[in-house]
């Protein structure tokens, strides 16, 4: 059976989840993270995608990103791996692919989600104890967002400058919010939808993606058709 292809849509967030082949490690060093960073950074102003915020794990990335058309993440990733694997592969003395298949994406209802997305991600490295702090982690959005150091990768969604009427005000606001960290539904929200390239949002959210689409996205109903009775039935 053919594969569904991706639910992509111009001009709405999306969270998109690239993993290690075997989740084996993709990054071995900051090197490696610099280069992919400065690659992924080339080919989103080339694909014309704004990068909202992003975390490279060891064996695993995770971005937060508005694609202008249907084409332009997928176009992206792939640009960036023929960028990278290759570069990965001379330098490591190996062979062979490093990503594990397909990227998955995840459309994310942005007024409910999408700063509750980029909190998930800046502080999956200290969840995964790489880091005691978000700010303490390099290779992540969140120095950009707190105000720590510029990052011209990334492209602040207006969400983020809702915020605050300035700076200071809009990475105190980021700040608290990340302090504030996510509770076990949230996190399983947001990690569930990743895992499956499913929809980040309300069951509102998803049911007019389904019918906007013509795709099937929410949970098939369980159980037997229900079966109409006939008129003459009804009188026995």
């Amino acid at each position: 059976m053919a594969r569904q292809p991706r639910l992509i849509l111009p001009n709405q967030p999306h969270l998109i989840l690239q993993r290690g082949n075997d989740n084996q490690p993709i990054f071995r060093d900051d090197e490696d993270q610099e280069r992919f960073h400065d690659w992924l950074k080339e080919c989103a102003r080339l694909y014309k995608v704004a990068v909202h915020a992003w975390v490279l794990m060891p064996n695993h990335v995770i971005l937060l990103a508005t694609p202008a058309d249907e084409d332009g993440l997928a176009l992206m990733m792939q640009k960036v791996g023929r960028h990278y694997v290759p570069w990965f592969n001379s330098k490591y003395g190996r062979s062979g692919t490093l990503f594990q298949g397909r990227f998955r994406t995840s459309l994310v209802d942005a007024p409910h989600y999408l700063l509750a997305a980029s909190r998930y991600l800046e502080l999956a490295p200290v969840l995964a104890q790489l880091a005691p702090e978000p700010a303490d982690y390099r290779w992540s959005s969140y120095a950009h967002h707190a105000g720590l150091r510029s990052d011209t990768l990334v492209t602040d969604h207006m969400l983020y400058w809702g915020l605050g009427n300035t700076p200071f005000q809009r990475e105190a606001a980021y700040i608290e919010l990340v302090r504030q960290g996510y509770g076990s539904e949230e996190g399983e929200l947001i990690g569930g939808a990743l895992a499956k390239g499913a929809p980040v949002g309300s069951y509102a959210f998803k049911a007019e993606l389904e019918k906007k689409t013509k795709r099937q996205i929410l949970p098939a109903k369980r159980g037997r058709p229900f079966k109409t009775r006939q008129p003459e039935e009804l009188l026995d």
